[in-house]
């Protein structure tokens, strides 16, 4: 790994260097080699994979990596390849780019490999004691230690911080820690040693399984209440199922030495008290051992979980060779309520579980009737009395469960089987008109399969069924057809029969009562053992199907009008102006005629809708009563709830309509405006409030109105009624308006509206009054009040108050708020405001020219004097 070093003399200036020809291109030869020098030790160092399945194999792994990767840094650093970089950059190299990336590359590596080393060696100690310490210490130290140490490096590390670092290695204890409990339960001795000693090293195994998922989820709480905000969430499957395992094998083993030891406790010391040979007592002693036998002998490791199958196997043999007392109590308990194998029968399972008692205390007597010397003893002679007492029980048992089945099954099954194919559901037998409750069953009583069953393990048993019974055993896939035929067409004919509504029942009344007369024939005539239940389906299944595309092709149409209604129901009838912002808003006559306008369009769209709905219906009945006229008896009723829907969708449509406008006029943000203007002697809103109301009330009327333009049908039609000539002279139609008019609803609507521009209307008019205030200025008689002013010929600081109060009115108008927002309407004081300062003016204006006056013939008669004065002298 030693990098080659450029044979040029490299002393001398870097920019001087740079400028040789023969230098640079040596050392981009020697750039070119390190860099694929180091590639290549990189790359082999990112494909090493632990040489090992432990833990200390990935330490032993990152410290090669360190080793090899920190030998090419050094040299790297050295000052000849440092200086040897720095003339190739100065030189402008393209091969510098690369190098500087590929030994940027390289320190990367080397740092995490240092950085793992550091701190996996924290681990190392605990590792090692985990491979090699005494049982105590693992499961009360090295364990809680390890993972403490584990939880350390999960904060601290900067790469064993990652899921994809972290989960493998504890993989690697795990796998570890199931190492060593294969070393201390070895199959090949355990059975060989005393049971005290087998029994202590199988709980030693099993604790230290168990410490290690324990610990495990301990350190799991420890480093989420740290407050890192890595958690351990790793595959827990992955890192606990193989030691879950070993630690319920090892459970299981601790079961075997457990009931073992028993066995010797309760028949070794009798037998020891009757007999004095040796042999007899080795021999019993491998008798009891058949019990524990098929563990020495395994052809598969238990501890290998592609061999739980087979030990599954071997577990259940050995928990069958329990003793008879076992089997007796679980025969007493469950007597009157057998624990019956998965799929199998009442009474057939009984008998099946009454005999695997009866074999299972057979085979295990079987066994001890070897050992003669066994059975010869006080407790032989008690457990083989046992054995046949329960043995007889179970006997009388299977012949009465088996004698009771037999005489119920002939006298029921022949009843059962003429029950009819089908059952109606609701309370009435036979309705007058077919109503959507009447709702058919499947007749086929659960206790012809329940016969059926019986008979097929019966005969499994070894137990002679009757004729009948084993002659519906073998139509059983005939009858299975049948009832799974028969359910399918009642779930469509029943699932149909909820799609149809009332409306559509009355229109499809023949339909349906045919559809009836062919099911009737299931619930009436034929019964499970007619011949002709395969052209009956056949037959149902054919008139559902033709009655199943009519109906879609109704609810098609029905979607279709309905489409039209709700577009017509969800029609804005109250259109406004729309204003920008700074906009002047329209007066209160054009913001009405403007919704007028609207309202006229909107209805030409909704009658357009409204005159499709007849051409459909008329679709409608061509389909039904195979006609086009718009007036089929047959459709009457569904002509009538189409207008009764019309009716409901029209009343919603003004309705709503109303309510937003009520909203709006309740809503702070003004559609229009108005005025107040000086009408001498009054001040007073333009238009008054009297027309904004009637304006108010019209628009109101119109919108119900609209209703005039939906034209009623004939009765028992979809044709709009003709115009009829009540006098020679007027004409009257029917429309929807003279019923859509009378609702509550709409009167109500209509009324709180009114109320509501009412109260607005009058809330304006009271905030007139703040200019009552300047009522004199108008009202006063100007002419008198000159003209006793000019009577009087009051001083100039009398004109000047006058003079300066209406200057004062005159300005204090221009500082009043000109506009005034009161819920849908804004009112415009600019008018009156205007007015006001213009009578000021006047006064000022008028005053003025009286003082101008008074003051001239003062000046005059002042001169007259003065010429009469010179003239005297």
């Amino acid at each position: 790994l030693k990098l080659e070093m450029p044979a040029v003399n490299l002393h001398g200036e870097v920019a001087v260097l740079a400028t040789v020809p023969e230098v640079v291109q040596s050392l981009k030869t020697c750039a070119v080699a390190w860099q694929k020098l180091i590639s290549r030790v990189v790359e082999e160092q990112l494909e090493k994979v632990p040489q090992g399945n432990g833990p200390l194999a990935e330490i032993d792994l990152w410290r090669e990596k360190n080793a090899t990767l920190s030998a090419l840094t050094v040299q790297t650093k050295s000052p000849e390849v440092q200086k040897a970089l720095e003339i190739l950059q100065e030189a402008e190299s393209e091969c510098t780019g690369d190098l500087q990336r590929v030994l940027s590359d390289l320190k990367k590596h080397h740092m995490e490999a240092q950085d793992n080393v550091k701190f996996l060696s924290t681990l190392e100690r605990h590792l090692k004691n985990l491979s090699t310490g005494s049982g105590a210490d693992v499961i009360s130290n090295t364990i809680p230690s390890l993972l403490n140490a584990l939880r350390m490096v999960w904060i601290m590390s900067r790469h064993y911080s990652r899921d994809e670092r972290m989960e493998p290695l504890l993989e690697r204890i795990s796998w570890e820690i199931s190492t060593r409990a294969r070393r201390v339960v070895d199959l090949q001795t355990l059975f060989k040693q005393d049971i005290a000693v087998a029994k202590m090293k199988i709980t030693e195994a099993k604790t230290t399984l168990e410490q290690w998922k324990k610990c495990y989820f301990t350190t799991c709480v420890q480093v989420e209440e740290s407050g890192s905000e890595r958690y351990w969430k790793f595959d827990v499957k992955r890192i606990f199922e193989k030691t879950d395992y070993m630690a319920s094998i090892c459970q299981d083993l601790h079961d075997i030495f457990q009931v073992t030891e028993e066995l010797y406790n309760m028949f070794i010391p009798e037998l020891i008290t009757v007999t004095e040979n040796p042999k007899g007592v080795e021999e019993l002693r491998r008798e009891v051992n058949v019990v524990i036998g098929p563990m020495e002998d395994l052809t598969f490791d238990p501890f290998s979980m592609e061999g739980a199958h087979d030990w599954a196997l071997v577990m259940e043999e050995f928990r069958e060779d329990v003793s008879v007392e076992m089997v007796k109590q679980i025969f007493v308990q469950n007597l009157k309520d057998p624990p019956v194998y998965k799929n199998h029968p009442r009474v057939a399972g009984a008998i099946a579980w009454s005999r695997s008692l009866f074999y299972r205390i057979k085979h295990t007597i079987v066994r001890f009737q070897e050992a003669e010397e066994l059975l010869a003893t006080e407790r032989g002679k008690e457990v083989k009395q046992m054995y046949l007492q329960v043995a007889k029980k179970m006997k009388e048992y299977e012949d009465q469960k088996y004698h009771q089945w037999r005489e119920r099954t002939e006298q029921m099954l022949p009843l059962l089987l003429k029950d009819t194919l089908l059952t109606l559901s609701s309370a009435r037998e036979e309705p007058a008109t077919t109503k959507k409750s009447v709702c058919f069953a499947l007749n086929f009583s659960p206790e012809i399969r329940e016969i059926i069953i019986e008979t097929k393990y019966m005969e499994q048993l070894g137990l002679p069924v009757p004729e009948i019974a084993r002659y519906v055993a073998l139509q059983e896939d005939k009858y299975l057809r049948y009832t799974s035929k028969l359910t399918a067409m009642l779930d469509r004919y029943h699932k149909l029969m909820e799609m149809v509504n009332e409306a559509e029942t009355k229109l499809l009344d023949d339909y349906i009562q045919e559809l009836w007369r062919i099911l009737k024939a299931g619930h009436k005539r034929l019964t499970w053992k007619s011949v002709g239940i395969g052209e009956f389906i056949v037959q149902c299944t054919q008139t559902i199907g033709k009655f199943e595309l009519l109906v879609h092709h109704i609810h098609h149409i029905s979607e279709d009008i309905s489409s039209k209604l709700r577009s017509i129901e969800s029609t804005n009838l109250f259109k406004f102006p729309r204003s920008k912002h700074g906009d002047k808003l329209p007066g209160a006559k054009e913001f009405f005629d403007y919704v007028k306008c609207e309202q006229a369009k909107d209805v030409e769209h909704m009658v357009r809708k409204y005159s499709a709905i007849p051409q459909l219906l008329i679709e409608v009945e061509g389909r039904v009563a195979k006609t086009n006229s718009g007036k089929s008896p047959k459709l009457a009723s569904y002509y009538a709830h189409w207008e009764n829907r019309i009716y409901q969708v029209l009343t919603q449509l003004i309705v709503k309509n109303l309510q937003a406008f009520n909203a709006a006029v309740l809503a702070n943000v003004p559609l229009f405006q108005i005025e107040a203007v000086l009408s001498v002697p009054e001040i007073t809103l333009q238009p008054n409030a009297s027309e904004i109301e009637k304006m108010t009330v019209q628009s109101v009327q119109d919108c119900v109105e609209v209703t005039k333009h939906f034209l009623r049908w004939m009765h028992g039609t979809c044709i709009e009624c003709p115009p009829q000539h009540v006098k020679a002279d007027e004409v009257a139609t029917f429309s929807f308006y003279s019923d859509v008019s009378q609702s509550p609803l709409i009167i109500e609507q209509a009324v709180l509206i009114a109320q509501n521009v009412h109260k607005l209307l009058a809330s304006l008019s009271k905030c007139l009054n703040q200019w009552e205030r300047y009522e004199p200025l108008w009202k006063s008689d100007k002419g008198a009040v000159l003209d006793r002013l000019a009577a009087e010929k009051p001083a100039c600081v009398v004109f000047d108050e006058h003079l300066q109060f209406y200057m004062k009115v005159a300005q204090e108008v221009t500082q009043q708020p000109l506009v005034r927002d009161e819920r849908f309407i804004r009112l415009q004081l600019a008018p009156v405001a205007s007015a006001v300062q213009e009578n000021a003016k006047s006064w000022v204006m008028s005053l003025g020219k009286l003082l101008n006056e008074l003051a001239r013939e003062e000046l005059f008669s002042l001169q007259d004097e003065i010429q009469v004065g010179v003239f005297c002298l």
